[in-house]
């Protein structure tokens, strides 16, 4: 037999999906997005703008 205590409950599935799915997952993404943004206007001190 299974206790409780060796797996997750249902309620803490649930509220894992939501702060993965409402907290994480937003923020990774703005992350990313700024990430590569910022990439680019390093590189582009450097470089130069495009076309130049």
């Amino acid at each position: 037999m299974q206790d409780e205590s060796d797996g997750y409950t249902k309620a803490q599935e649930f509220r894992s999906f939501l702060f993965l799915a409402a907290v994480m997952a937003p923020v990774l993404a703005v992350v990313i997005v700024a990430g590569y943004g910022f990439a680019v206007w390093i590189y582009q001190m450097f470089a130069g703008p495009p076309g130049s």
